[in-house]
């Protein structure tokens, strides 16, 4: 309720109050310009860096692995973009940080270990219907099905159909 209350009242008074004051100390117009200037280079920005997070998440699906970083990556870009396209000055830092993939590094590691202390992981490593590493649960048998199938006919059929036709000697 308390971030809510702070993303939606607080950060729109604290945007009016910076961009007022950058107003009053370089005018209106150059405010305005600067506002619709950073806009267009955090949309420039977002595409580039949202092309990189999109082709390194392919490469991790490639290779097998899970795509943890590249999903992350992903979400601080577009929420990144999303702050810079916002008009205001406060909200254009807060994006730009989360597209400059350094302090990106920064702000998935925040991430990491704000999810890590609200999920609770339940299982341990093989514990899957498939098992593991190590291969099959213990207690489970594994089986390997070796049969040989033949086609039957639909029933109403007359017997000679059924059976195979006998060669003369």
């Amino acid at each position: 309720m308390f971030l809510l209350v702070l993303l939606f009242i607080v950060v729109p008074i604290a945007e009016l109050y910076v961009i007022i004051k950058v107003g009053e100390a370089i005018g209106v117009l150059p405010t305005l310009a600067l506002l619709f200037a950073d806009a267009i280079l955090g949309s420039l920005l977002l595409r580039h860096q949202g092309r990189g997070a999109w082709r390194r998440f392919n490469e991790a699906l490639a290779q097998r692995r899970f795509p943890g970083r590249e999903v992350a990556d992903g979400l601080l870009i577009v929420i990144g973009g999303t702050l810079l396209l916002a008009p205001g000055f406060i909200t254009d830092v807060v994006g730009l940080l989360l597209l400059i993939p350094p302090s990106r590094a920064v702000a998935r590691a925040l991430l990491r270990r704000f999810t890590l202390a609200r999920f609770t992981v339940v299982g341990m490593p093989g514990s899957g219907p498939f098992g593991g590493p190590g291969g099959p649960q213990p207690g489970r048998r594994e089986y390997d099905y070796d049969a040989s199938a033949e086609e039957v006919p639909p029933e109403g059929e007359d017997e000679e159909r059924r059976l195979p036709p006998q060669q003369d000697p």
